[in-house]
C-alpha cells in the first residue's frame, strides 16, 4: 500500500491543523494506522494510531486531549486533527500502516506505538507551530 500525507502548513500557537493520509489500493481500510513525528535532531515518535475498523484508538500523552485520530475506509483517508498546537509539536509528520496484519485488533498498546510495527510509511507532512 502507498501512502500520501499532507496538511501540513506554518501555524501560530494555539491553532490546529488538518493532516490527511490517503491510502492506495481497496485494502487499506484492513490496515491498522499511525501517526508518529520526527522533530530535527530527534528520533521518530508515536503520536496517534488507530486499529483497522477505527475500534481502538491510542494517543502518546503529549497529544492526548489536543489531537483526534479518525478513518473514512471508504475514502482510504486517516485524518490527525490537532488543536491547540504548540511550539513543541513542530516536526515532520509520519503515517504509516501494518500491512502484515489484516483486519487485526490488538489490546496491546505497545503493537501500535511502536515504529516496527508498521512497514509502509508516507513521505512526511511538515508542521511549525510558532510562538
Amino acid at each position: 500500500v502507498q501512502l500520501q500525507a499532507c496538511g501540513g502548513g506554518l501555524v501560530q500557537a494555539g491553532g490546529s491543523l488538518r493532516l490527511s493520509c490517503a491510502g492506495s489500493g481497496r485494502i487499506f481500510s484492513r490496515y491498522s494506522m499511525g501517526w508518529f513525528r520526527q522533530a530535527p535532531g530527534k528520533e521518530r515518535e508515536f503520536v496517534a494510531a488507530i486499529s483497522w475498523n477505527g475500534g481502538t484508538t491510542y494517543y502518546a500523552d503529549s497529544v492526548k486531549g489536543r489531537f483526534t485520530i479518525s478513518r473514512d475506509n471508504a475514502k482510504n483517508t486517516v485524518l490527525l486533527q490537532m488543536n491547540s498546537l504548540k511550539p513543541e509539536d513542530t516536526a515532520v509528520y509520519y503515517c504509516a500502516a501494518d500491512s502484515t496484519k489484516s483486519y487485526y485488533s490488538s489490546s496491546s498498546y505497545h503493537y501500535y506505538t511502536e515504529v516496527t510495527s508498521y512497514d509502509c510509511w508516507g513521505q512526511g507532512t511538515l508542521v511549525t507551530v510558532s510562538s
